[in-house]
Formats: structure tokens, sequence, C-alpha cells
């Protein structure tokens, strides 16, 4: 479903992803991991479009896309959840849901009955604004958020991070309902160990910029994967 072929990206003049070249299927849950700086969400940022690449392509589908915003990656099929969340502190949660109408023609512009399915509790506060939530329901907004575009690819930067553990296992019980559902292909970025292998049905470990290490779960291990994290 994604596919991403010699991708560069600059800051300035400073050389920040050499040549990454990946792919992540339909019905799979391909988990990037590496050590805090090495470019890990610079590579979620440039195929979301966030971030504009000095070279290489991203397909969906088949279909090479154009890069030069986000709104381009998001009509094209891909959903970023973003590290931190980024939800509209000031509006209410219901309004936060429909941003996601921004890249939909008007016939879409419907909340589907799945989203409260996935995470019951935003159903519950539909009312309330956004910076009222705490992390974990703020983490449960921006992940609905982006199922809202109707994706065939998502995109998720540490959705763990600073989240209590009972929902944690709430998003990881949604991330495996999706990846069932077998329409989209996942990419996770992931600082939790114990989350990621959980998780993760491919492992694509970066340092300095580029791919290390490229493997399925069958030939990878959680001991590995902790010693790829402390690099």
């Amino acid at each position: 479903m994604l596919d991403v072929q010699n991708l560069d990206l600059k800051y300035g003049q400073s050389q920040i992803l050499f040549d990454i070249s990946l792919t992540a299927a339909k019905g799979r849950i391909t988990t990037v991991i590496g050590n805090n700086g090495v470019g890990k969400t610079s590579l979620l940022k440039a195929i979301a479009g966030r971030h504009p690449v000095a070279g290489g392509t991203v397909s969906v589908d088949g279909a090479a896309i154009k890069l030069s915003s986000a709104v381009d990656a998001a009509r094209a099929g891909i959903a970023y959840v973003p590290q931190g969340r980024e939800v509209f502190p000031m509006m209410s949660v219901l309004e936060n849901l429909e941003t996601g109408f921004a890249c939909l023609p008007k016939s879409d512009h419907v909340i589907p009955d799945t989203i409260f399915a996935l995470f019951p509790v935003l159903q519950e506060m539909k009312a309330r604004r956004g910076g009222d939530l705490s992390g974990g329901q703020q983490q449960q907004l921006a992940i609905a958020r982006a199922l809202i575009t109707r994706p065939r690819v998502l995109l998720l930067d540490e959705p763990t991070e600073g989240i209590q553990p009972n929902v944690i296992q709430q998003i990881g019980d949604a991330l495996q309902l999706l990846r069932a559902q077998g329409d989209m292909a996942i990419v996770l970025v992931e600082q939790n160990a114990n989350f990621a292998f959980q998780q993760g049905d491919s492992f694509v470990v970066m340092e300095r910029g580029m791919i290390k290490r490229k493997a399925d779960k069958a030939n990878y291990s959680k001991a590995v994967l902790k010693d790829d994290l402390a690099l």
C-alpha cells in the first residue's frame, strides 16, 4: 500500500534522511524504531507532506503522490497522528473530529459509528474542549481524527508517549482491530519496546538518518529490538 523509495530530506544545509526506502502492506503494522534523533519523526513528516523532501518518491497503492503539502498527502489516503497529538485545545471533541472532513468530498462529511466504537470515551465527551482532555484521551482523539479521513495509510508517531497504561492497552486493541480489517497499512514509530514488539508485524531500524535493518517478526526478537533502541 505504501512504497517509499530513495527518500532524502534536508533541514537547511543539514541532511536528515539518506536514501530511505521502505514498504508497508495492507493488514500489517510496520514498526519504525531507533534511538532519539535518528530521523523517525522526520520520515513520517516527509511521507505526510509536512516537510518538503530533497529527493525520492512516495506511492500509495501504486500511484505516486505529490509531497508538496499535507493536503495532497491526505487526499492521497495518508493520515498522520503526530507526536504530541496536536489537538485543537479550544475546539470541542466533535469539532476536532470534524476537521478531518477537510480532505473529503462533502458527501463523506459524516463521523462513522465505528469511530466511537473504537474510542467510546469520545462519544461521552463530544462537547468537551480538546484541551480539557487527559493526555490519553487526547491521543485517542488524535487517532480518531486521522481515521475520519478514511486513510489507506495510517502513520502514528509515538502514540504511547506520556500515556497511562490502561489507555496504552486501549490504543493497542484499536490498532489490532484496524490491522485485522485489512484495508489499510499502518506505520508505527514507537520507543516503548514492549508496545513496539507486540504491535509490529515487520520492523525497520533507523540509525543516523539511514535504515540499518529490516526484519519480519519471525526473524526478530524483543531482545534485539531493545538493543536497537539503545543504539
